[in-house]
């Protein structure tokens, strides 16, 4: 069992492209929907059935990885609409998105129950990662990759003083948010007790 004191982040254990664009397309950007930026988080989500509205795609952008992107798309037939790579930077803050934005419904946050239910699921005690403090996406994303190569059932995080599951935080993760479920709670303390309560030791 590892503890990470920085920020206050400690792990539990439990024991016992020709022809797919939409031409001349209106980009609301108004809308209130969760984007998903960067090629490998937008290959993961298309992957893991995430549903969607709309992949909005740089012009010029072209090759590489996107091709698949594109090609998952249109097997999906998820509309796959160009803008100016300007406009990719206003609706992502200036975070890199590798010229692609997969707008999708907003991420939702798992319980407790559905953690349990994943580590029953895989025949494992549970484990699971919890958050106090963090403040910044990037180190949310970096946490909930490393906790899905680890093998973590569950990432918990409290409401109050918090990042969230932001753009920001699905980019850094790389795809991982869509395998590790995030619970996100009133009172840690409280959570942390209902931990015990199940058999769930606490470092």
């Amino acid at each position: 069992i590892i503890r990470f004191r920085r920020q206050d982040c400690f792990l539990v254990a439990g024991i016992a492209t020709d022809g797919f664009f939409m031409k001349n397309e209106k980009i609301d950007s108004s809308a209130e929907q969760d984007l998903i930026i960067g090629r490998n988080a937008v290959r993961e989500a298309l992957r893991s059935g995430r549903a969607a509205d709309h992949l909005l795609v740089a012009k010029g952008a072209a090759g590489g990885s996107l091709t698949p992107l594109l090609a998952l798309c249109k097997e999906r037939k998820i509309p796959i609409k160009e803008a100016d790579s300007k406009k990719l930077d206003q609706l992502c803050a200036g975070a890199a998105h590798q010229g692609v934005i997969l707008f999708a419904a907003s991420h939702a946050y798992a319980s407790l129950e559905d953690v349990f239910a994943l580590a029953q699921q895989r025949g494992e005690d549970p484990f699971l990662v919890i958050c106090d403090g963090l403040e910044d996406p990037h180190n949310l994303g970096a946490i909930i990759r490393s906790a899905e190569a680890a093998g973590v059932h569950g990432v918990i995080i409290p409401e109050r003083r918090s990042v969230s599951l932001s753009a920001r935080t699905g980019k850094a993760a790389a795809g991982a948010l869509e395998y590790v479920p995030v619970v996100r709670v009133t009172n840690l303390n409280r959570t942390v007790e209902q931990l015990k309560a199940r058999g769930v030791w606490v470092w």
